[in-house]
């Protein structure tokens, strides 16, 4: 196991970021930045044991400053869109939040947590796992949101070639709080393609429907019988292209879906949610968290020409799949309502949730 530090370059506000490589015994090796917590790499062995790059990302920290699509970072306040940039909360309106996606709040705002640099409480190595503690506080009326938050998110990678994202967070007065990672995810590599051909499998019985802006109606709908039905593993693009008002909408699978049982098995163990598989390479993501949803991305937007990714790959949509684990879309908005998770945080209370990603090849 080893764990190594890196200056990885100055901020446009003359801030050093730094690159923190985990690498376990096995050869699986993760490279992160505390510039927004980026996941910039992540390196894992196929089924012959050939060593490949399996996220998308950028070459520089100018470009993760300065592109969108929030590529490896964590995301936060709130993951997802705040309908008009502005919620409700105790009776008080907060409407100033910053719309960054068409007239609406995307992701946290125009800075948030994403394109900042998280201060490193610890990197270590033991024999068990290497570890990487970022820390932020988001004051009050950062973005718009209400209360001073202090955030911890800790990586870990073990020699099960698991990497373990856990969110912990405090505040001093009643806030919105859905964090996650926006990795993009391709297992045949990054620069390999198309992701239709991956096999998908969510212990997911609902999803949150939304409109043609990607806003929540409110609707919580079941997925038998619908395209969004992963409950057994089928490929990404068997049903990519049917004829589905909620596909049509998106352009393709950006949904938030309910796992099985998330009332009651939200904040406790952490348990298998997921699977993603590529048949060529054999490589296989489990998915296991504590989480109650997660929002499955498959990169409809990734597209824009101004920001290549790694070695001057141009974007195209579809190379990627996100599995963003978090609490429901829309639960800002429709408070109250009991198809909906509670993505309050209060004072007192501990916002914990951890997410695994685990791989291996077959």
């Amino acid at each position: 196991m080893h764990i190594h530090q890196q200056f990885y370059g100055v901020t446009l506000n003359g801030t050093t970021a730094s690159l923190f490589t985990m690498k376990n015994d096995n050869g699986v090796t993760v490279s992160i930045t505390d510039f927004g917590g980026t996941v910039v790499s992540l390196i894992a062995p196929d089924r012959n044991g050939k060593m490949l790059d399996v996220v998308l990302g950028y070459d520089s920290l100018r470009d993760y400053e300065t592109a969108d699509g929030y590529l490896g970072a964590l995301v936060g306040r709130v993951a997802n869109r705040i309908a008009g940039g502005r919620f409700e909360l105790d009776g008080e309106v907060y409407d100033k939040l910053y719309i960054n996606d068409g007239e609406n709040h995307l992701h946290g705002g125009k800075v948030s947590m994403s394109y900042v640099v998280w201060g490193v409480k610890e990197f270590a190595v033991d024999d068990k796992a290497c570890r990487l503690v970022l820390t932020y506080r988001s004051p009050d009326g950062d973005e718009g949101y209400p209360g001073n938050l202090d955030v911890t998110v800790t990586y870990t990678l073990d020699n099960t070639n698991s990497l373990s994202i856990r969110y912990e967070a405090v505040t001093d007065k009643a806030t919105p709080l859905n964090l996650t990672n926006h990795a993009y995810f391709n297992l045949g590599g990054y620069a390999s393609g198309s992701i239709l051909g991956h096999e998908l499998c969510l212990d997911a019985e609902s999803f949150v429907v939304t409109d043609g802006a990607l806003i929540p109606t409110g609707e919580v709908r079941p997925v038998d019988g619908t395209p969004m039905d992963f409950r057994a593993p089928k490929a990404i693009g068997r049903d990519f292209f049917a004829d589905y008002e909620p596909l049509r909408l998106a352009g393709g699978y950006d949904h938030c879906l309910n796992f099985t049982d998330w009332r009651n098995t939200a904040g406790g163990e952490v348990i298998l949610r997921g699977v993603l598989y590529e048949p060529v390479s054999g490589r296989r993501m489990e998915v296991l968290t504590n989480q109650p949803c997660v929002q499955f991305y498959s990169a409809n937007f990734l597209k824009n020409p101004l920001f290549p990714l790694k070695g001057g790959l141009q974007q195209r949509t579809q190379t990627a799949v996100c599995l963003e684990t978090q609490n429901m879309s829309g639960s800002v908005q429709h408070q109250g309502n009991p198809d909906f998770t509670d993505c309050v945080l209060r004072p007192g209370e501990v916002y914990d949730y951890t997410t695994v990603y685990r791989f291996s090849a077959d």
